[in-house]
């Protein structure tokens, strides 16, 4: 099979985003005024902010927060901590976020942030430095009826309790609803942390029945091990299937007889958060992990992870997105060629954006669910998705990522067209 030079492939994540909108585009009746509209981020913010290290000494740090869409409601998106984070990134992540939200049918724009860091180099007390700071920073564009942010890569609960504690010192009020992903014991929703990963294994198993492969005995490969990654596979393995590799920034393992995940995550806990080395497995590189042959592959790790350069070699019947874009267009358009389904992120990976509306719904109200409950509601908000984005893709005639396009950009398209422009 011929593929596209990788060399003149856009690998850039806000170009993506672009070329994936133009593509549903095409199917969309939309003035050339509106489809301009929805390019552009609302609002975007850079911060360059001091924190005080242990040793007495400043050190300088950027952050981001980019709003993308408030069309349908208040922005939403989380906060990463990463060496690479950059404003083109976060641009990109932010749009994912209006269409995920808009997919999911939540009350919910498009946000997303991000500071320039590697969190491994900080101890405890300046991350929280740090965090507050930042925080801080944020406060003139974050709020729970404009911005709410939530965690993500290199961030979690407790972090997200330094960024409600640092917003509600500041205004002087409590205000919960100001983040979701927080710990339970200050407003936090029951199932938040599992969610995202509990997502991609309700649409992984929907797609496996509909192409009729068994669930139980399905071999998957889990590429990143971080908190999606990890839930994805031990939520996977619970359903039956056999996970035979997984990996994260160490290096991967590989048992073709399958993993315990359990296990697995046991060992990580022991060895700086890491698989590499776990004896019961055979040592395998990102790139070998990627091209195994199986049911189904989780790409859960960053952004161009399958591109025009390694499309051919996937060996999966099944692509679930537990990232946020990491397929390029370009091999997007070789996995549909050969036939592999792709189940898009902002389906895919949207589990944990819909629980953190249930958290805010929870905050707002006062009134707290069980996990029974909340993953309750997850499962059927993720199969009502799911079948809206099978059913569009199976009337068009697209793939599964511009079905999904399709009907979220169109509803903020009517949203838009009702609300109009102010003034």
């Amino acid at each position: 099979m011929t593929t596209a030079t990788p060399t003149v492939e856009a690998t850039n994540p806000f170009e993506v985003a672009q070329q994936q909108l133009n593509r549903a585009l095409q199917y969309l009746e939309v003035s050339p005024g509106i489809a301009e509209f929805l390019r552009r981020p609302k609002r975007e913010l850079s911060v360059n902010f001091p924190v005080r290290m242990d040793n007495g000494d400043i050190r300088m740090f950027t952050g981001y927060r980019v709003q993308h869409s408030t069309v349908r409601g208040p922005a939403k998106g989380g906060i990463r901590y990463h060496p690479q984070v950059s404003m083109d990134e976060v641009r990109a992540l932010a749009m994912w976020m209006t269409w995920k939200c808009s997919l999911m049918n939540l009350p919910y724009g498009g946000a997303k942030g991000g500071v320039i860091v590697d969190p491994r180099e900080l101890s405890p007390t300046e991350l929280e430095r740090m965090t507050r700071r930042f925080a801080y920073e944020l406060i003139p564009v974050i709020g729970p009826d404009g911005d709410i942010p939530a965690p993500d890569v290199n961030t979690n609960a407790q972090i997200m309790a330094w960024m409600m504690d640092t917003y509600t010192m500041t205004l002087g009020h409590n205000a919960p609803g100001i983040v979701t992903g927080k710990p339970v014991q200050v407003g936090g929703s029951l199932g938040r942390r599992e969610a995202t990963g509990r997502g991609v294994m309700y649409t992984t198993v929907r797609a496996l029945k509909h192409l009729g492969i068994p669930v139980k005995g399905a071999r998957v490969v889990v590429q990143g091990f971080g908190n999606v990654g990890s839930v994805a596979a031990q939520q996977l393995q619970q359903q039956g299937a056999r996970v035979i590799a997984v990996s994260d920034v160490s290096g991967g393992i590989y048992n073709p007889n399958g993993l315990d995940i359990d296990d697995v995550l046991k060992y990580a806990g022991g060895h700086g958060r890491l698989v590499a080395g776990y004896p019961e497995a055979d040592a395998i590189t990102n790139e070998e992990l990627l091209a195994l042959e199986c049911d189904v592959l989780v790409p859960a790790a960053l952004e161009n992870q399958i591109t025009a350069a390694n499309a051919a070699d996937i060996k999966a019947k099944i692509v679930a997105e537990g990232a946020n874009g990491p397929t390029t267009p370009e091999a997007d358009d070789i996995l549909h060629e050969r036939g592999i389904m792709v189940i898009p992120d902002i389906l895919c990976n949207a589990g944990g954006v819909t629980v953190s509306y249930l958290e805010w719904v929870q905050n707002r109200q006062s009134f707290f669910w069980t996990e029974e409950e909340v993953n309750t509601r997850l499962e059927r908000m993720m199969d009502e998705s799911f079948h809206a984005v099978l059913d569009t893709a199976e009337n068009v005639g697209v793939d599964m990522r511009m079905a999904a396009y399709i009907l979220a950009v169109k509803r903020v398209v009517d949203v838009l067209q009702l609300r109009g422009f102010y003034p």
